[in-house]
């Protein structure tokens, strides 16, 4: 036996994940154990967590491999901060603490926290742990390789070719000319949180018109027939500063950047629009430039700008690659699997099988919870819950709920491993109803009214309400596909009618595509609203007791945790001070 423990931290997103014998086993994200979105300290739980799935100590383990080199990082830090210099020194002194207590003494903090592990570390590159995060869950036996993130070490994009069991990276674009950074700068600019809120900037955009992307294009970058560029960097501000933008920045845009909650303005709606604009145009460019280079037919994707759904769903219509696959945790929690993966095939060589649909098993890696744990809980809370004798059962009883225009909370099986709850920790409703986008949005996830929903479709029916092809897929929710026009699906139909969907099909997700299955049998409908089970700032949940306290907080209607289900009206309400100190716990992202 082969036990590989792969991890990331003390960036943000801290994460880990465990391959034995080439299967992987287990991954989870760090914030999900200790609530603290995004959290980037040692992974502890996580670790913790995968280990249990697979009965191991850190003393079985055989490998622990690192997502990136912190000494290559740390050289580009100081030639930027010496580059920049003396204006960089408030940024450089912030950030000199942490590297002199934890960065670059990892291979010593990773012991003390796997204490028993005695073996080597291995260091990747971060756009190897990427590539390999892309490429080696892939169904493909050969695909051409594009990463896009904010940056690594001074990595900021790369691509090459993977076959087999090998990866290789021959290109890349440099720090700190970044279309992730450019991306992170117009989510700080328009008053959302870097790291956390481009998401909202890309679901803002179809609000807007692009009218300043000529200005990008004449003003902020310099764009090549690749997709490579080169950014004028007298309008940013983040390789010598603590914000992203500069004055000559505001100045350009007509004015500082929006205070975070504040009202969004038409002007944050043109320039997110502008920005996927260029964003697309950015990735078509590289992924044509990456087909006529390496001649693949497949393409795999990764890092944080692989998360746009909407890119994403151009690049498989409009670029030349015949098919694509994407990284469900595409960003850098999913370098853990990139590292454990990586050590597997290129260091050990290890054979590689592609499978049929891909080797990230649903992308459901994280910790699950019996029904007999569950019931336990819910009997010392006092809830008063019903347990279904089926799932035949209780798929038809969470269905007419649903019918019935209830928000229901979806608490199954293994947790998701990436940012989508892909139906075992869901918010779910029904589709059809215009008002239950303002509803789970307002009532139940307490954040922005624009924020779209996607929907979860059965893989059989999709191409009957979006513009896909027949048979194609999209299971972890990272493509954006046209509604048809005869599709009554208002309550996932964004205004530029467009729609994030995931398809689920039975060998991947069986429990939830037979809740689907039952939806469809009762109203005709194939599809569900599908959003992730927190509220604004949160992360996901992860325990039925994360679940229960989410349930009680919020206007869900029914909580169905395993075959158990509750139902608002006959659990004991929390009082005002009870849910205030709930939702206190997660400042608002």
């Amino acid at each position: 036996m082969t036990a590989i423990l792969g991890l990331s931290a003390f960036y943000h997103d801290s994460a880990a994940a465990l391959v034995v014998d080439g299967r992987i086993v287990a991954a989870a994200q760090e914030e999900r154990f200790t609530r603290k979105k995004h959290d980037a300290d040692f992974p502890t739980n996580a670790v913790a967590s995968c280990l249990a799935e697979a009965g191991l100590t850190p003393a079985d383990l055989d490998w622990v491999g690192f997502y990136d080199k912190p000494v290559l990082k740390f050289e580009r830090l100081l030639e930027t901060y010496l580059a920049y210099a003396p204006r960089g020194f408030r940024s450089f002194r912030l950030a000199m603490p942490v590297w002199l207590r934890t960065k670059l003494f990892l291979p010593k903090v990773m012991a003390r926290e796997l204490g028993g592990y005695h073996r080597r570390f291995v260091f990747a590159e971060h756009h190897e742990s990427h590539a390999a995060s892309a490429f080696f869950p892939s169904p493909f036996e050969e695909a051409a390789i594009l990463t896009v993130d904010g940056v690594g070490e001074w990595t900021t994009a790369s691509f090459g070719h993977g076959q087999g069991n090998r990866i290789a990276l021959t290109h890349q674009l440099r720090f700190p000319h970044s279309l992730g950074l450019l991306y992170s700068a117009l989510t700080y600019y328009t008053g959302f949180r870097v790291n956390s809120g481009e998401h909202k900037v890309m679901g803002l955009a179809p609000y807007g018109q692009p009218v300043y992307a000529d200005l990008f294009f004449k003003h902020l970058l310099d764009l090549k027939g690749d997709g490579s560029l080169r950014m004028d960097m007298s309008y940013f501000n983040y390789a010598q500063g603590l914000t992203m933008t500069s004055a000559k920045f505001h100045r350009l845009f007509g004015g500082p950047p929006r205070r975070p909650e504040s009202p969004v303005t038409q002007r944050e709606m043109d320039l997110a629009a502008s920005l996927q604009a260029v964003t697309e145009e950015i990735l078509l460019r590289m992924a044509r430039h990456v087909h006529q280079t390496t001649g693949a037919k497949k393409l795999c994707l990764a890092g944080g700008v692989a998360l746009n759904c909407v890119a994403n769903g151009r690049i498989l219509r409009e670029g030349p690659f015949e098919d694509l696959w994407i990284q469900p945790a595409a960003g850098d929690a999913g370098g853990a699997l990139g590292i454990a993966l990586f050590i597997e095939h290129q260091l050990l060589g290890h054979p590689r099988t592609p499978q049929a649909t891909d080797a990230q098993q649903g992308s459901l890696l994280g910790p699950a919870f019996s029904d007999d744990t569950i019931e336990r809980f819910l009997q010392e809370k006092g809830a008063d819950y019903t347990r279904y004798e089926s799932d035949e059962d209780l798929c038809e009883a969470v269905a007419e709920a649903l019918a019935g225009g209830q928000v229901v909370g979806w608490f199954q099986g293994r947790m998701e491993f990436g940012p989508r709850s892909l139906g075992a920790r869901s918010l779910l409703g029904d589709p059809r109803n215009p008002e239950m986008q303002a509803v789970m949005n307002l009532k139940v996830k307490f954040r922005e009214s624009f924020r779209p929903f996607g929907p979860a479709v059965l893989r059989d029916r999709a191409a009957e309400l979006f513009a896909m092809q027949p048979g194609g897929e999209s299971p972890y929710m990272l493509l954006t596909f046209p509604v048809c026009p005869e599709a009554n699906l208002p309550a996932v139909t964004h205004v530029d009618r467009s729609a994030r969907i995931q398809t689920v099909d039975p060998e991947r997700a069986p429990l939830f595509h037979q809740l689907l299955r039952a939806f469809e049998r009762q109203t005709g409908c194939p599809a569900l609203i599908n959003t992730s089970f927190n509220v604004r700032g949160e992360p996901v949940v992860c325990t039925p007791a994360d679940a229960y306290r989410g349930f009680l907080a919020t206007h869900i209607d029914l909580l169905a945790m395993g075959r158990c289900v509750l139902r608002k009206a006959g659990q004991r309400p929390l009082t005002q001070a009870e849910v205030v100190a709930h939702l206190a716990q997660f400042p608002l992202d």
